[in-house]
């Protein structure tokens, strides 16, 4: 059955505690949860036995997680092209560290998903696509010994250079996390001709909405959900008919009062019939 839940990071809570109260303050039950600042041991806040002992005595399930590769700047869509997930040189081995160290607190918390950016892999050179690529193939790796699935975030490249890059990894352990306003924000083609074509690859979703920016090479702008240029209608209508199973994730990563646009989010999937 598919599942409604929030990005952990949407809601900025100092701790494991704040972030059960924002969760449910949004009307939700499930979440996806930022593994990064986790740590494996002790009992704290922050720790992997703290977090889900809170979460769980307040009802609230954690559907994935998330992993984010170190030194990523996204000021400007050219800083994020240059530090992305796992393009740059300088980043690889700390990144290859963290995702064994993360893959490691997806183990412990029970979870079966673990979604991340891997960089701009249609817009590389053949040497550094090859070398990326490579990186990624170690890094599912990693994840599939730990008995995680790993997606990759839309958006960095089009439909068609990440059905590429899936086609020609042919990992068993790779799918995609779609998010339809990521394609809007980078500029990098319609959501719904999108879907259509990755529906194959998808494990979840990111519920999120944007407007395409005026500006060539700037980023585009992120909106309450049913506000923006995604076609909600029909994006349902596909997730329904092609990835009935996939979770929906509401992401919202701008605006003064994320609980209410988490709320809206939320209605929107309803109105759409989109999950129980």
């Amino acid at each position: 059955m598919r599942r409604v839940g929030v990005c952990s990071w949407s809601l900025a809570p100092s701790g494991a505690t704040e972030l059960a109260e924002r969760v449910r303050a949004a009307g939700l039950d499930a979440v996806q949860l930022a593994l990064g600042p986790l740590e494996l041991d002790g009992q704290g806040e922050r720790s992997v036995t703290g977090t889900a002992r809170i979460l769980d005595g307040a009802g609230i399930e954690i559907l994935s997680g998330m992993f984010a590769p170190v030194g990523e700047d996204y000021s400007t869509l050219e800083t994020i092209r240059v530090t992305g997930g796992l393009v740059p040189d300088e980043t690889w081995e700390r990144n290859r560290e963290g995702a064994q160290r993360v893959s490691r607190i997806a183990q412990a918390l029970g979870l079966d998903l673990v979604t991340f950016h891997a960089g701009f892999l249609g817009e590389l050179d053949h040497g550094r696509r090859e070398r990326t690529l490579d990186r990624l193939r170690v890094v599912a790796d990693t994840f599939a010994e730990r008995g995680v699935r790993l997606a990759l975030e839309t958006g960095q490249e089009t439909a068609t250079e990440l059905a590429g890059a899936l086609s020609e990894l042919a990992h068993p352990n790779l799918g995609i996390n779609f998010d339809p306003a990521n394609l809007i924000l980078y500029g990098n083609g319609d959501p719904i001709e999108a879907l259509e074509l990755l529906a194959p690859h998808v494990l979840q979703f990111h519920i999120k909405d944007a407007l395409p920016s005026d500006v060539a090479g700037a980023w585009g702008r992120e909106v309450v959900a049913g506000t923006g240029d995604v076609d909600w209608r029909r994006f349902f209508a596909l997730a329904a008919s092609r990835a009935p199973d996939a979770d929906f994730v509401i992401e919202r990563e701008a605006g003064a009062d994320r609980v209410a646009d988490i709320r809206a989010a939320h209605e929107l999937i309803d109105r759409h019939g989109g999950a129980r």
